[in-house]
């Protein structure tokens, strides 16, 4: 069968999931869900109801962002992106700058002292710091994959760095080094990246 993908478009674990399956070239269905109103499908199939969820078959069906990846790219990797470690690398560095990002970006949802938009600076400071040590490579080379491409590690990572980044764009503007800044915007305005933000209409299940 043709694999089927939930997604969401603005869900960074999805973004890197679908760059992976776009650069390995796998033909698949797109299904746009609304998370407020997540399908039956998508539930009967992947019970946690979280994007992405890549159904390969009735009885083999991918939950996890980084699995889809490691699929598609174990499928067919013409750019090289795989390198040993950069998954076990990707998370070590997520564990932290994730839960520091939420806690920076949704401050009212872990302070009750905290108001609606609010952001918690010193969330902000640990996210940063944790992003300032894993960048480190881009002070001598281009990309965290290798000098002159990106790879495994830059797409398993960069799609929650636009988050923060754009939790606050003009503090990220003034406080960013150059390297990092030229990195991100590389990222993103990759073609790769243009075509899979590409809008869908939500999927409408038949009745």
């Amino acid at each position: 069968m043709t694999p089927i993908l939930y997604s969401f478009r603005r869900c960074p674990f999805a973004m890197r999931a679908r760059m992976a399956l776009d650069a390995a070239q796998i033909s698949l269905e797109h299904r746009e869900v609304k998370l407020s109103a997540k399908p039956t499908a998508m539930l009967k199939a992947s019970p946690k109801g979280t994007v992405p969820v890549l159904v390969l078959s009735n009885d083999e069906i991918l939950e996890e962002s980084l699995d889809i990846m490691d699929w598609a790219l174990a499928k067919h990797d013409p750019e090289n992106w795989r390198q040993a470690g950069a998954r076990e690398r990707a998370e070590a560095f997520l564990a932290d700058f994730k839960d520091a990002l939420d806690r920076y970006k949704y401050a009212s949802r872990y302070n009750d002292k905290a108001k609606r938009g609010d952001v918690d600076e010193t969330q902000r400071t640990a996210a940063f710091m944790a992003l300032h040590d894993f960048t480190a490579p881009l002070n001598t080379q281009n990309f965290l994959h290798s000098p002159e491409q990106p790879g495994y590690l830059d797409v398993a990572t960069f799609p929650f760095v636009r988050q923060f980044a754009n939790t606050e764009p003009q503090w990220w503007s003034a406080a960013a080094p150059p390297t990092l800044q030229h990195w991100l915007n590389h990222m993103v305005s990759l073609p790769r990246f243009q075509r899979i933000m590409e809008k869908h209409q939500v999927w409408i299940e038949a009745a």
